[in-house]
């Protein structure tokens, strides 16, 4: 009962804490709001509670989909709420904030799905996947980071700047924001490629062919843009559009493939 106790508590502070952002950029207060910022710690918190219930399980860890995309969701949040500490990036949790309780819900509703679980002595497949989370995260509060641009740099560009654009960060900023967090994010899924390709027996096998092809290609997409960036001055709406498709085909790959393998192919 503890487990769905702080699971269901957690979710009224993830939404407690979008909330709140909500009505500060109604007020434009400033681009900080450390109200929201503890109540979705505390959330957090009482998410990272469920997690461990439910992935450590006897002889390894459970990854099915329902805990994959849980995890994920806490992760994201975790590294937005340490980026809170030194960058004005608090309002992306009116998205993200959501999607966490989202996940903590599914995770709660469903549990397990019978997925794979990941032995305890893994010989190093542990450290991909705590990689690759780690890389799934930071590119996804990216993709929230572009999605904030994006408005902003529309709202600028067409002289109408709604009430919002004047609580965010000028546009610089935010940029450099997003391509630092893309650096990072593409150093890590680099990483993650490496050590699957070094830790998997076969990293084409039926069952991963697609995760991995997919991966590659949102590796090189994200490849492209910082090359773009740094050689030809690539920013604004194409960075965007660039970032979201990058994300996009590592979620399809994932998750996709999880949501075919676990729940539409798996064994009545």
């Amino acid at each position: 009962m503890l487990p769905i106790a702080a699971g269901l508590i957690s979710i009224a502070l993830y939404a407690s804490a979008a909330t709140r952002l909500i009505a500060a950029l109604r007020r434009e207060d400033g681009p900080r709001n450390p109200m929201a910022v503890a109540l979705a710690s505390a959330g957090a918190l009482l998410h990272a509670v469920v997690l461990y219930d439910g992935i450590f399980v006897p002889g390894g860890l459970d990854l099915g989909f329902f805990n994959a995309l849980s995890l994920s969701a806490w992760a994201i949040v975790v590294l937005m709420l340490a980026l809170t500490l030194a960058q004005p990036v608090v309002n992306l949790g009116i998205g993200l904030f959501p999607l966490a309780a989202i996940g903590l819900a599914g995770n709660l509703a469903f549990g397990t799905t019978g997925g794979p679980t990941i032995p305890v002595e893994s010989g190093g497949l542990d450290i991909h996947v705590l990689v690759s989370m780690a890389a799934y995260a930071v590119l996804s509060v990216a993709a929230m980071q572009a999605i904030l641009l994006g408005v902003q740099h529309r709202m600028l560009h067409e002289h109408h700047p709604v009430r919002v654009v004047h609580t965010l960060p000028p546009l610089y900023v935010m940029e450099g924001l997003l391509f630092r967090l893309i650096a990072t994010g593409f150093g890590l899924l680099t990483l993650a490629l490496i050590t699957g390709f070094a830790y998997l027996d076969n990293m084409f096998a039926q069952d991963l062919v697609h995760k991995t092809v997919l991966t590659m290609i949102a590796w090189g997409v994200f490849g492209v843009l910082l090359g773009g960036h740094y050689i030809a001055g690539w920013r604004g709406p194409t960075a965007v559009r660039f970032t979201l498709g990058g994300l996009a085909l590592l979620v399809l790959g994932y998750f996709g493939s999880k949501l075919v393998l676990e729940l539409v192919l798996a064994p009545a």
